[in-house]
């Protein structure tokens, strides 16, 4: 009887500590290789105590480009383009400017639903186990959750109340 008991601790336990993971914005693929393009697919599970979302703002880390937002229905979109700290070469191309933050801002996601918002980007040329992250705030009818801490040395995201979503890089398959 004891080991079902251990069984069914293991399990409670396990639900609840990812339970709390989904609690949070995410990123859906959280490891892809550095220097590949990647789609960022942001999971919103929630609201904000109760309230429903009505914008999300992500804010784009150094060293990832080429950044194209997808546009989604009911929500207004908009990004701000600035000046990278370095020219990149992509596609033939020298960029110098790219978006630097995504906003779908006017919609009307209630506490009870789930979505997600997309975009694509090129990931920085960094070493394996590199984190980027994707800082978000996430606006509601009442209040406001910021996704935006990024963790310490020696810290991880559940270190964190509002952890920014966070993408692992793996070794570029080239």
């Amino acid at each position: 009887m004891r080991p079902i008991v251990c069984i069914f601790a293991v399990i409670i336990f396990t639900t609840v500590a990812s339970g709390d993971a989904l609690a949070h914005v995410t990123l859906a693929i959280q490891e892809a290789p550095a220097g590949s393009n990647y789609r960022a697919v942001l999971r919103v599970p929630h609201g904000c105590n109760g309230s429903a979302t009505t914008a999300i703002r992500v804010q784009i880390p150094k060293g990832v480009i080429a950044v194209k937002p997808m546009p989604k229905p009911g929500w207004e979109l908009r990004t701000k383009v600035g000046d990278y700290e370095k020219s990149y070469e992509y596609y033939g191309q020298t960029l110098t400017r790219g978006v630097k933050e995504i906003a779908w801002t006017g919609g009307n996601l209630p506490d009870a639903w789930y979505d997600e918002f997309v975009f694509r980007g090129r990931l920085p040329d960094a070493p394996a186990g590199t984190e980027v992250y994707f800082p978000v705030v996430q606006e509601c009818v009442k209040g406001v959750q910021r996704w935006i801490a990024i963790p310490a040395p020696g810290k991880s995201a559940q270190d964190y109340d509002e952890p920014a979503p966070g993408l692992k890089l793996s070794e570029h398959p080239d």
